[in-house]
C-alpha cells in the first residue's frame, strides 16, 4: 500500500482527549495513512495508555521533556514518510473523510503547498473555531469565522491564507523546500509562521470546507490564560519581523497602538479575550504581560534577523503581492481586540 500521508499527534498531558484524537486517524476513510504520536514529556500516564490501547498501529515517541507545539511535530515529520503530513491537535477530533478530502485539495493542483479544514467547536458543533485564518497587519492571526453559526458560509470557499496547525495538511515537496516548524516559538503563532513562509515562497492554500474537525479550542494553555497570552503577543512580533515586507514592519506600531486600544477598553468594559484574562487576574497584570513578551521578542531579535536574510532568496512573493494577501484576508481591529 502507498503512503499517502503521515498523521501527526503530538501530545502532552491529554489524557482523556488524545485518545479520541488517534482513534479518529485510525478510523480515516482514506487509505495509506500512518499515524505517528509525539509525546512530550506527560506526566499523566496518557502515552502510557496510549500504548496499551493502540500498540503497534500507531509510531509512538516519547520526546522525554515538552518540547512545544513546533518541534514536537518536526520530530515525527523528520522521521515519517508520505507525500502529505497532516496535523491533528490532541485535543482535536477528525471526521471519518478528513484526510480525504484534505488530500483531494492538495492535489487539485500541484501549487498547494497547504490546506485549512473547517474546524468546529467540539461541544457546539455548529459553531466554527476556525476555516482558515485571517491576519492583522502587525502580525497578530486568529480563526476565520471564529464563534460564527455555521450556516455554510463558506462552503462555496476554496481557499484560505493559512491553516490552523489544529487541523491541516502540508505538502511534503513544501517543507522540503522551506523548512518545518520554527521551534524557538514553542507555542502559538508557529503555524502562522509557517503558512506564511510557504506563501511567501509562492505556495498557495487551499481550504477543504467538507474536510471536518472538532476542536477543544485552547484546552492545552486554557483559552484566557496568562501563559497564551504572553505567547500570542510575544510570537506575532517575530512573524512581523521574520516575514513581513520592512515597510509593513514599519507602519506595524500604529496598529498595534489601535489594537491595544481597543484591547485596553475592551478589558475594561467586559468585552473580549483580554477582558476575560483581566477578570481572572488584573489590568496590571494584563499589561506587566504584554511588557515581557515584548522583552522577550527584543531578545529573540537577532535570531529573527537572521532568518529573515536566510530566507531572502525564497521569497517569490512581492510586497504587492503581500499587501494583495493582507488585504484579502484581513483581521480586522475589532475583530483582534474585542472577540473571545
Amino acid at each position: 500500500m502507498t503512503l499517502e500521508a503521515c498523521a501527526v499527534v503530538v501530545n502532552h498531558n491529554g489524557q482523556g482527549y488524545v485518545e479520541e484524537a488517534v482513534q479518529s486517524l485510525l478510523e480515516q476513510d482514506a487509505r495509506g495513512i500512518e499515524v505517528w504520536v509525539v509525546d512530550n514529556g506527560s506526566s499523566d500516564g496518557s502515552d502510557a495508555a496510549l500504548e496499551r490501547r493502540f500498540g503497534s498501529a500507531i509510531r509512538l515517541i516519547r520526546a522525554g521533556r515538552n518540547l512545544g507545539f513546533g518541534a514536537g511535530n518536526n520530530l515525527a515529520i523528520r522521521q515519517a514518510g508520505g507525500r502529505h503530513v497532516l496535523l491533528l491537535n490532541n485535543d482535536a477530533v477528525a471526521a471519518p473523510s478528513f484526510a480525504r478530502e484534505m488530500i483531494a485539495a492538495a492535489e487539485a493542483d500541484p501549487r498547494v503547498g497547504m490546506v485549512a479544514a473547517r474546524v468546529l467547536d467540539y461541544a457546539r458543533r455548529d459553531v466554527i473555531d476556525t476555516a482558515g485564518h485571517l491576519l492583522y497587519p502587525d502580525g497578530l492571526n486568529r480563526g476565520r469565522g471564529r464563534l460564527e453559526t455555521d450556516r455554510g458560509q463558506y462552503d462555496a470557499c476554496r481557499t484560505a491564507l493559512f491553516p490552523s496547525g489544529a487541523a491541516a495538511l502540508y505538502r511534503r515537496a513544501m517543507l522540503d523546500e522551506i523548512g518545518l516548524f520554527d521551534e524557538s516559538f514553542f507555542l502559538y503563532g508557529d503555524d502562522a509562521e509557517l503558512g506564511l513562509r510557504g506563501r511567501l515562497a509562492g505556495w498557495t492554500c487551499a481550504f477543504a470546507p467538507r474536510a471536518v474537525a472538532y476542536h477543544h479550542y485552547s484546552r492545552t494553555a486554557g483559552a484566557h490564560s496568562s501563559l497564551k497570552a504572553f505567547y500570542v503577543e510575544r510570537n506575532r512580533v517575530l512573524v512581523l519581523l521574520k516575514l513581513f515586507p520592512a515597510s509593513h514592519v514599519l507602519v506595524s506600531p500604529a496598529y498595534t497602538a489601535v489594537r491595544l486600544a481597543l484591547q485596553a477598553w475592551g478589558a475594561a468594559t467586559g468585552r473580549g479575550a483580554a477582558a476575560r484574562l483581566a477578570e481572572r487576574r488584573s489590568l496590571p497584570h494584563l499589561a506587566g504581560l504584554t511588557l515581557r513578551a515584548y522583552a522577550s521578542a527584543v531578545r529573540a531579535l537577532p535570531g529573527a534577523l537572521r532568518e529573515r536574510r536566510r530566507l531572502r532568496p525564497l521569497r517569490r512573493l512581492s510586497t504587492p503581492g503581500f499587501r494583495a494577501l493582507l488585504d484579502e484576508f484581513r483581521l480586522t481591529a475589532r475583530e483582534a481586540a474585542l472577540k473571545d
